[in-house]
């Protein structure tokens, strides 16, 4: 396999940049790594195909579907409005959103919504694409829609709806569809090239997904006489492929690259999303997103341990919204959060450190994927790394 590998590395750590390469799995694939440290960036590479299908390579500016990553940025922006005083954690969401309360939904907490507690994490109807296109359509469904479990006494994770749900009371605290609100508030202070919702003109910029055999040959779901709900959060009952992608269609779809879905469809550059994630914990191009006091709130465990759901160990913590250090996704320190993203995506910040990190790709793969993880391992074995992650704060 020939690969090029692009970008730049400041001493020290040429053994992340090592384990960047080692994580290419074949000719198909594409990726990028970035990492800031103290405000300034440390690594920047890129590499591999953006497109098979024409042979376009991976360059300074491509981006692509980050999946899941989008929800650690809506939980950002759900914090800045804590913050600022116009969201309050343990309000109502109806407080916000008044048509939630129907179905006997008046007592969920905004809280209980960004830690995957609220009961909604599947559609009860399915969906067709068409609906998952237009913003009032699904969030009308979940307004209305019953629980599938009692909200607070447990929880599963919302792989698609938890977006839209944070994203309709974000919607109404800010009075801006969250596209907007995400671009004023996050991407243009920063320069940022992130969107949820992308621009017309940028789709020339974004990397064609390819599913790999790890993830293409995942177990079918088992038919039962009880809807397979971790299936339908995925899928929305039809309205997206098991996958998440096809060739032509899911998250290849130029029409879910435009459209609003902030669970699971943003699209970014890596560094794009470590200027992000760094600028949550240390000034980053003049620019603090979050202080450190909303970082210690935002981040108290929320959620752990079994789901409602059946799902093997290791299982994921969570704070309002945020994926915190676990067996399931581990960061640098126990302070690190962040949110990973199907398909190998892996974004978070360091309070400790003040380090923002960030690796996208377009080879999709599922269980096993130890490509992100053997890159984070190389970076927590760096003595910069390891005389550093003794209790340093990030700076105010």
């Amino acid at each position: 396999m020939t690969l090029r590998i692009s970008g730049t590395v400041s001493p020290g750590f040429e053994p992340v940049a090592e384990a960047f390469r080692a994580a290419f799995i074949d000719d198909e694939m594409g990726a990028a790594l970035c990492v800031y440290r103290h405000g300034a960036k440390v690594i920047d590479l890129w590499g591999g195909v953006a497109d098979e299908r024409d042979g376009r390579g991976w360059t300074d500016d491509t981006v692509s579907v980050i999946f899941s990553c989008t929800k650690g940025l809506m939980s950002i922006l759900a914090a800045q409005l804590v913050e600022a005083g116009r969201l309050d954690y343990d309000a109502p969401v109806a407080t916000y959103w008044p048509e939630f309360a129907a179905s006997g939904k008046g007592d969920i907490r905004v809280r209980q919504v960004l830690n995957h507690q609220s009961g909604l994490s599947a559609p009860r109807e399915d969906l067709r694409l068409e609906d998952i296109l237009d913003w009032p359509t699904v969030t009308g469904l979940l307004a209305a829609q019953r629980p599938l479990w009692e909200p607070g006494t447990g929880y599963a994770y919302h792989a698609i709806t938890h977006g839209w749900l944070i994203g309709e009371v974000i919607r109404r605290v800010t009075g801006q569809p969250v596209s907007v609100a995400f671009r004023q508030m996050i991407a243009a202070p920063l320069t940022a090239s992130a969107w949820i919702g992308l621009p017309a003109e940028e789709r020339r910029r974004v990397a064609h997904l390819v599913v790999g055999p790890s993830l293409a040959n995942a177990p079918a779901p088992l038919s039962g006489p009880e809807p397979d709900w971790l299936q339908r959060a995925m899928t929305l009952g039809g309205a997206l492929p098991s996958a998440l992608v096809q060739p032509a269609g899911g998250f290849n779809d130029p029409r879910l690259w435009a459209a609003e879905i902030p669970g699971a469809g943003g699209i970014a550059s890596a560094q794009a999303l470590a200027k992000i994630w760094s600028a949550t914990v240390w000034p980053t191009d003049g620019v603090r997103l979050l202080q450190t006091e909303t970082v210690r709130h935002a981040t108290e465990q929320q959620t752990s341990g079994r789901p409602v759901f059946n799902v093997e160990p290791p299982w994921s913590r969570w704070g309002m919204g945020f994926q915190l250090d676990s067996e399931a996704r581990r960061y640098l320190t126990p302070s690190g959060f962040g949110h990973d993203g199907a398909g190998g995506q892996v974004a978070f910040a360091e309070p400790e450190l003040g380090l923002g990190f960030a690796f996208t790709t377009n080879r999709m793969e599922g269980a096993g994927d130890g490509r992100a993880t053997s890159i984070v391992d190389a970076l927590r074995a760096l003595p910069e790394i390891v005389n550093s992650a003794s209790g340093k704060v990030a700076a105010e």
